[in-house]
Order: C-alpha cells, then structure tokens, then sequence
C-alpha cells in the first residue's frame, strides 16, 4: 500500500486520519486553515514537496484512503518535482526532525516567506 505523503502527492491532496478525540481536534484545525497556506510534506523516499491547501475538507473512507491514513483531505497543489533538502527552511526541517507524521505548524517568522520564495523559484 502506498504512504500516506506519496498517496497525497500524487492525488493532489493533503490529509490525515483520526482515531481518537486529540486527532479529532487536529483534523478541526486543519479544517480551518486558510485556502492558500503553504504546507510542507517528506515522502516515504525522504523527497520534500511544497503544496498549497485550496478548498474545504473532505473525508474519503475507502480501503486505500484507510490503508495510508489519509481519510480527512482538502485539495492541494504540490510542486513538480521535489524539493531539494538545501533549499526548505531550517525551521521546517527543524519541525521534520521533531519526529511524529502529523500536521504540525512551524512556528517561525520567516518560514512563510521562505516558502513563498521556494514556490516562486518552483514556478508555481
């Protein structure tokens, strides 16, 4: 079966699943999260790719959609190709490092426009 972040690349989405009453409250934020926020994903092959959420939640139950975790998504436009690991933000690898495969926000000022400068150089 196919990882969760490799399922969302390729399906244009990002997402996550929820089994318990914490990841319940993380599915509600990355609910409110606002339409054109950047978000960064690591592949099962450790490839970073920089998307942007557009759109409202959905949830997909499927065998598949079960299988990699990713039964709660919002539509997502990643870049082409991968991103090289010298060029994502010390602060989101830094987020990377902490361990764990779920949705976290880096706390960093700068990481947005870094991002928007990566996204920029990408040509999205």
């Amino acid at each position: 079966m196919i990882d969760g972040a490799d399922r969302a690349v390729v399906l244009g989405v990002c997402g996550m699943s929820a089994t318990d009453e914490r990841s319940v409250r993380r599915v509600d934020r990355f609910e409110q999260v606002a339409d054109g926020s950047f978000v960064w994903t690591r592949t099962s092959s450790g490839e970073f790719f920089l998307g942007r959420i557009s759109g409202p939640l959905f949830e997909d139950h499927g065998l598949e959609a079960l299988a990699s975790e990713l039964t709660y998504a919002r539509t997502c436009r990643w870049t082409a190709e991968p991103v090289p690991e010298a060029e994502v933000p010390p602060a989101t690898l830094r987020t990377f490092a902490r361990g764990g495969r779920n949705f976290q926000q880096t706390h960093d000022d700068s990481v947005g426009a870094q991002s928007a400068d990566v996204w920029r150089r990408r040509g999205r």
